[in-house]
């Protein structure tokens, strides 16, 4: 179960990463009101998931969830530049989380 905070608070990350791009600097009020819910929510799940979780392998698997769907969001939803460079390192990132994960976490 807390595995899957990780997950979700990991994917509100990409949510509050794409608002926060879309709130231009804050000034537009709907962005910045779901930037707020998103990153909330985010830092909530990820406080919940940790009470049981080591914090390395779930602070990785957080962050790497919200880079690489922050990417492939801008990369499919807001016209950012598409690379093989780029998908090559979202693809390390994930490869990366996934190998510190099965390199010893208990749980």
């Amino acid at each position: 179960m807390a595995w899957l905070l990780v997950i979700v608070a990991g994917l509100l990350e990409t949510g509050f990463a794409v608002c926060l791009k879309l709130s231009h600097g804050f000034t537009r009020l709907w962005p910045t009101i779901a930037f707020a819910a998103f990153a909330l929510g985010s830092f909530g799940l990820l406080t919940l998931a940790l009470r049981k979780l080591d914090v390395g392998p779930a602070y990785a698997i957080w962050t790497g969830i919200g880079a690489a769907g922050t990417a492939i969001y801008g990369m499919v939803f807001l016209g950012d530049i598409v690379s093989t460079l780029k998908i090559v390192s979202i693809s390390l990132v994930v490869v990366g989380v996934i190998g510190l994960q099965l390199s010893g976490s208990a749980q």
